[in-house]
C-alpha cells in the first residue's frame, strides 16, 4: 500500500529538510547537506507515487550515509 504524501513530508521534516512552497500543490524540500532538492506534488491525503517514495527513501539513505561519515571523522 503506498504511503500518503503527508507521511513523506513528515519523514523529510524529521530528517531536517526545509520546506519551500511552490506553485499549486507542489512543495520543494531541501537539505543543506544534499545537492538536489525533492519536489513533492499532491495534497497531503493523496497516495504518493512509487517514484516519489523511492526518491525520498534514497535521499534519506544518502543523508544517513553522510551523517555516518561525519561522525567517523
Amino acid at each position: 500500500m503506498p504511503k500518503k504524501i503527508r507521511e513523506l513530508k513528515s519523514l523529510l521534516l524529521k530528517a531536517g529538510f526545509i520546506y519551500k512552497p511552490a506553485k499549486g500543490s507542489h512543495s520543494k524540500w531541501i537539505h543543506p547537506k544534499l545537492p538536489q532538492a525533492i519536489i513533492i506534488a499532491g495534497t497531503d491525503g493523496s497516495d504518493a507515487k512509487l517514484y516519489l517514495e523511492k526518491q525520498v527513501n534514497e535521499a534519506l539513505e544518502q543523508l544517513k550515509n553522510i551523517e555516518e561519515e561525519d561522525t567517523q571523522i
